[in-house]
């Protein structure tokens, strides 16, 4: 439910969050890489949310509307079924001060369709993430984007005449990392699926009826 898609001629990104009533563009005049590492630094201020909903239409909208009338930023928004197919498991990623986290937390409790909530603490949770790299390649060339995959454990997925396509999964460092070894080479296409996440061991399990 959430895609990022990067055009690198002219260092053009859009982000689209599905289901909201925001979509915002800029410009890069550095490389993408400086920008995706600089967000490291806003680590501290982050906060992931793991909530279930009700597996019912509007959900989405609903969640990502309270975050765009209260003014919140959403850095990453994923949602899936669960094992249960009632509910859906919606994980939120959010950048401010403590305050402003503190604040969306508490609004988020006050939806009808959120069944549950907690926190995913960096430390005591396992955070993955997709991303799909298609980068322009000929013939001398994909023996050198391979051996780069095969450093991260990536995958191709697509081979073209004149380009390929990395898959990788793995934390926010590991993507990062791979896209700036990709610079090297013209990046085509970019599309990240965001954060998703479940808390370590089976300590804070949440039943719902």
């Amino acid at each position: 439910m959430y895609v990022r898609v990067t055009r690198h001629k002219g260092y053009k990104t859009l982000w689209r969050t599905f289901g909201a009533a925001s979509c915002k563009e800029t410009r890069h005049k550095g490389n993408v890489g400086n920008k995706l590492r600089a967000s490291d630094n806003m680590n501290d201020n982050r906060i992931v949310l793991s909530l279930l909903v009700d597996n019912t239409a509007g959900v989405l909208a609903r969640v990502a509307g309270l975050f765009s009338r209260r003014g919140y930023n959403i850095e990453s928004l994923t949602v899936g079924v669960t094992a249960d197919p009632r509910y859906s498991r919606m994980t939120v990623v959010s950048l401010g001060d403590h305050e402003v986290l503190v604040q969306i937390e508490n609004q988020l409790r006050k939806l009808e369709d959120v069944r549950d909530i907690k926190e995913l603490p960096a430390g005591r949770s396992v955070y993955r993430e997709l991303i799909m790299v298609k980068v322009r390649a000929n013939a001398s060339q994909r023996q050198a984007v391979n051996a780069i995959a095969d450093i991260f454990r990536a995958t191709i997925v697509d081979v073209g005449k004149d380009s390929l396509t990395v898959m990788l999964t793995g934390d926010q460092s590991k993507l990062d990392a791979l896209i700036n070894l990709l610079e090297d080479y013209e990046i085509l296409e970019l599309a990240r699926t965001g954060l998703t996440g479940l808390e370590r061991g089976a300590e804070d399990i949440r039943y719902l009826p």
